[in-house]
């Protein structure tokens, strides 16, 4: 196989429907040859085929398709093409995501798609889709992806839009909450097994990682469909009224958020490692060849925590970006029983503040 041949495979999460598509409408194959090299009866090669030509209508599904055409390879028959595209992992298929990144970026995505209110937003501009969250008025953005990684997403059926528009929103569906309960299960069986297995699909935009490395423990982790702090926000006080109200909430998940791009770059950061442990007392030095996107975030994320200074900053730390649930962060940090939460929300308190102070306050979020 040629190297251009090599370029051109398609990644292994590519669904079978779509392999069959692309078969007979790239390949030129018929639907009974389709169906006779894939061991299935024509009438689920035709049903396949049909529902992908509705699905066009979909604004990320018709550009991922778009974009795996230009990636096809026309070969005998479509078991020959799943042959091929599972050497497609040692290849980096242009304009396509890897499988490994996929899965990470999914896992995290799809969490946050859980979330009560959460939609994911494509606007036909951008390069980069953002999930935002819509809670008693105030909305507030939690994730950014990549859009190559929600067209494939959409293209598996994880998230469907039901009206495409100038900004498509889209929901996660019962196969995506699937899908992410096997990632989560798959994560956890690791997680029992050995170090490098855990190292596989250790997260940092999730805080996920083997045990003994500082500041980041599958342990803290929180189901998908919560996090600590809109688990802390429906506590209430001894008055009736809530413990934590939606504006720190919305601090906490800013800080959340500029802590997401900042771990997009993909090179070696130690200087960013150490701060991250707090090694380096809440001053970020900026790593070489870190810039852009990814560095603005990290000095909006460090200005952030150097405001808040140690105590307040590693606990914020712990539960808005690492995810870790209060008692798992008391322990890490050597505090006693129940005193998180107070700390916490004295955090959040000061957050807010400077984050008012700061010519993008918190209302000004996209979204």
């Amino acid at each position: 196989m040629t190297p251009d041949m090599q370029q051109r495979l398609l990644p292994t999460w590519v669904p079978d429907s779509v392999v069959h598509y692309l078969a007979h409408t790239e390949g030129g194959q018929s639907i009974r040859e389709i169906a006779r090299d894939s061991a299935c009866h024509a009438s689920t090669v035709l049903r396949q085929i049909r529902k992908l030509e509705t699905r066009r209508d979909d604004p990320l599904v018709d550009h991922a398709l778009d974009r795996l055409s230009s990636n096809y390879v026309s070969q005998p028959s479509p078991r020959k093409i799943k042959e091929t595209r599972q050497m497609a992992s040692a290849h980096k298929t242009e304009m396509l995501p890897e499988d490994q990144i996929l899965d990470q970026e999914a896992h995290r995505i799809l969490r946050r798609l859980c979330e009560t209110g959460a939609v994911l937003a494509v606007a036909r501009d951008m390069e980069k889709a953002v999930v935002v969250r819509e809670c008693e008025g105030a909305t507030a953005r939690t994730a950014v992806v990549d859009k190559e990684i929600a067209q494939a997403m959409a293209l598996k059926d994880w998230i469907v839009c039901p009206n495409p528009g100038r900004i498509s929103r889209y929901a996660i569906t019962a196969t995506g909450r699937v899908a992410l309960n096997q990632m989560i299960a798959r994560m956890e069986n690791q997680a029992q097994g050995f170090a490098e297995s855990q190292a596989v699909f250790a997260n940092p935009h999730l805080g996920e990682a083997i045990d003994g490395m500082p500041g980041r423990s599958m342990a803290g982790r929180f189901s998908a469909a919560d996090s600590p702090l809109v688990a802390l926000a429906r506590r209430r006080d001894k008055d009736g009224s809530k413990f934590l109200s939606e504006t720190l909430v919305a601090a906490g998940e800013r800080l959340r958020e500029d802590y997401e791009i900042a771990q997009m770059n993909s090179g070696p950061s130690p200087n960013w490692d150490s701060f991250l442990q707090g090694n380096a007392g809440w001053q970020y030095v900026p790593d070489s060849g870190v810039s852009g996107v990814s560095g603005a975030a990290r000095k909006r994320l460090a200005d952030a925590l150097s405001e808040l200074g140690e105590g307040l900053a590693d606990v914020t730390l712990r539960c808005c970006c690492f995810l870790e649930g209060l008692e798992t962060a008391e322990k890490h940090l050597g505090w006693s029983a129940r005193s998180g939460k107070i700390v916490l929300r004295i955090a959040l308190i000061r957050l807010n503040e400077y984050y008012r102070s700061q010519a993008g306050a918190v209302e000004h979020m996209i979204g």
